[in-house]
């Protein structure tokens, strides 16, 4: 006999070998109808198996909502996509098909290649599958078998991924009706209970395991969930995400640029430039009112700090290294400096940070020490992981690192966490879910003081009174960390701000200052950013507001834009007025409509037109057109103007505005 727990901390006796399948039935009918897999011991496994063992036993209900249901739900999916097509068109090979963030895909090797012409007869085809609710069953078959088999078939894709299993590994073979596949599983009861939630999406050529050397083979994509009212909210999501892409909105607005020549790496148009300005502002602004120093640092140093602080094991490959080989030889001489091997573009700035923290001694009296910078930093991405602002190769952080000692870890956290969400809420962000990320399998320093590290943290969590939630094994090899995730205006997460509360780092750099009784000891580091790279939150405000940026944000805040050509000087004079407040104001005295004026500082996205004609030049008037809004407002211009200063204003000044008036 086996004891197994239930969640409510019950305990029932079973012979052991009882599957998940029958331990429910005997419990209830009702809950067996609605239970498509299990957790046994927390692992995600099949309802079938059996149990041989005492254990803690949860079943995974198809209504649960939780991330189980949607990750099994699409990895079926993915199996039923497979069927399909090889149903349809039995010369193509499968290959692999794993759950992914928002769906799941699978990859095909076809002669001619996939389009999405060809989704609604494999969608019809899955919906078939479906229906017929064939049992998922499995099969662990010998390591030759399972080669011979898929061989046979000339699923060669197959054959090199049994090769590929470690020798302790099982092969295990997934059958729904007479198909079958090469999978780790686990899976629901059948087919059917995917359910009709399900749509393909979109398909793209991919190398065979991410090798460029390899073949290219058809990726089709497709996302599922549980109901077809959170599939449409899902796919009305995609299409508002699609309106809102900061790269289309980028060119509508002449914001910047890329092209391939650079990379990952932005060409700021005069715009853009104006907006990113402002951002940087605007932190440093709160930055030096919150007590930090800033710095600036060399982006090209030598790789030994590297080595030193641990990063050069890490991400040496996600570095640029100069030279990446041996120096060559030109006709006039060495091509670089024999020195040049040892120099690398700096992903990050903290192990240039303790270099200044090293100069001269410091005291106990001197923490906490708050060092920031806009640092410049450099990150091979991969090619394929490029996408605008979002994932760059040189991008700029609002970086920033506190050396203080450990009784000033709560209050300094405290303190950052406080500053953190005003800032978001000064941009506009209100739904903030804070993470505390632990100890990853790889990691640097003793168990002890990552205990000690994480525990520092939880507890100043605690003490500012936000909820957080645990993310096991997600933190920093070096040091556990707090993730700031934010939710945008269409309900998707960003994870932009952090804070890593790390030891090893002023270990290895050598960081140290005198305490209170003469001894020498290490600082504590704590690495944060609030914005992290300014390239990609310009790309998330950029989406979160579709353009429509807030008024101290936007690059123009008004246009002032004529009728008649009689209003031309008017419309200057009024132009040279709001530049001379502080207002960004462009004129406009095209030989066009009004109409077509209006339309055309729409899409570039100014929230402020004033119209001037022959009658707002006479009586000293604007006609005023606010972005996203029906018709237009007559005023006096010097009370358009008083507004508009105060509109403008972004909001910290705002709140030293309102306070000086009090």
């Amino acid at each position: 006999m086996i004891k197994v727990t239930f969640p409510d901390g019950a305990v029932r006796e079973f012979a052991a070998g009882t599957t998940g399948t029958a331990i429910v039935e005997g419990i209830s009918k009702s809950l067996a109808k609605k239970t498509v897999a299990m957790r046994w011991n927390g692992v995600l496994s099949d309802l079938a198996d059996p149990l041989e063992a005492d254990g803690k036993l949860e079943f995974v209900t198809r209504d649960s909502g939780s991330k189980d249901i949607l990750e099994l739900i699409r990895h079926d999916s993915a199996h039923v996509l497979a069927e399909a097509v090889q149903e349809l068109w039995p010369d193509t090979q499968v290959t692999i098909g794993p759950v992914i963030e928002n769906g799941f895909y699978y990859d095909f090797k076809r002669e001619t290649p996939f389009s999405e012409d060809d989704f609604p007869a494999i969608e019809k085809k899955m919906a078939e599958i479906i229906d017929r609710g064939a049992a998922f069953t499995k099969e662990v078959w010998s390591r030759e078998e399972a080669k011979q088999v898929f061989a046979a078939k000339g699923e060669s894709f197959k054959v090199e991924l049994i090769d590929a299993i470690p020798a302790d590994q099982d092969v295990k073979i997934y059958k729904q009706g007479q198909w079958f596949d090469l999978c780790r599983g686990p899976h629901m009861r059948s087919t059917r209970d995917v359910g009709p939630a399900f749509k393909l999406t979109k398909v793209a050529g991919a190398y065979w395991r991410g090798d460029s050397n390899n073949p290219v083979l058809s990726r089709i994509y497709g996302t599922a969930f549980p109901s077809k009212a959170e599939l449409e909210a899902y796919l009305t999501m995609v299409e508002e995400a699609e309106k809102r892409d900061h790269r289309k909105i980028g060119q509508e607005m002449d914001l910047y640029h890329f092209q391939s020549e650079a990379q990952g790496s932005v060409f700021w148009h005069p715009k853009g430039y104006v907006l990113y300005n402002q951002m940087e502002a605007y932190i440093r602004r709160r930055l030096n009112s919150s007590g930090y120093q800033e710095v600036k640092t060399p982006q090209l140093m030598n790789s030994k700090f590297w080595e030193q602080s641990g990063h050069w094991g890490k991400y040496r490959e996600n570095m640029f290294v100069v030279p990446d080989e041996v120096p060559g030889v030109d006709e006039e001489g060495p091509v670089l400096s024999g020195e040049g091997e040892l120099m690398a573009l700096k992903p990050m700035n903290c192990p240039a940070h303790v270099q200044i923290f090293n100069q001269g001694i410091k005291s106990y009296r001197d923490l906490p020490l708050r060092m920031a910078e806009f640092g410049c930093c450099h990150r091979n991405e991969a090619h394929g992981a490029l996408h605008g602002l979002m994932r760059v190769r040189q991008m700029t952080q609002d970086d920033a690192h506190i050396f203080c000692r450990e009784d000033q870890i709560q209050s300094e956290t405290e303190h950052f966490v406080h500053l953190l969400y005003s800032v978001y809420g000064d941009m506009g962000f209100e739904d903030v879910v804070i993470k505390l990320a632990t100890r990853p399998e790889k990691y640097g320093g003793t168990i002890e003081r990552w205990n000690a590290a994480e525990k520092a943290l939880g507890d100043a969590l605690l003490a500012t009174g936000y909820e957080f939630e645990i993310a096991e094994g997600e933190g920093a090899f070096y040091a556990p960390k707090l993730e700031f995730h934010l939710k945008d205006a269409i309900g998707r997460s960003w994870q932009v701000g952090t804070l890593q509360l790390d030891y090893v780092l002023p270990e290895r750099l050598d960081a140290t200052y005198v305490a209170e009784d003469g001894s020498r000891k290490y600082a504590v580091m704590l690495h944060r950013a609030i914005l992290g790279s300014l390239e990609r939150f310009i790309g998330m405000l950029i989406e979160n507001y579709a353009g429509r940026m807030p008024m101290w944000l936007a690059p123009t805040q008004v246009v002032v834009a004529t009728i008649v050509s009689e209003a031309d000087a008017y419309a200057q004079g009024l132009v040279d007025t709001l530049r001379a407040a502080g207002i960004r104001a462009d004129l406009d005295t095209r030989n066009e409509k009004i109409n077509y004026k209006v339309r055309e500082h729409s899409v570039g996205k100014v929230p402020l037109i004033f119209v001037a004609g022959r009658r707002e030049a006479e009586e000293g008037t604007v006609s005023v057109r606010r972005l996203g809004t029906q018709g237009q407002t007559v005023m006096p211009f010097t009370e358009a103007l008083d507004s508009l200063v105060s509109e403008a204003l972004p909001p910290d000044l705002a709140r030293q505005a309102k306070s000086a008036a009090a």
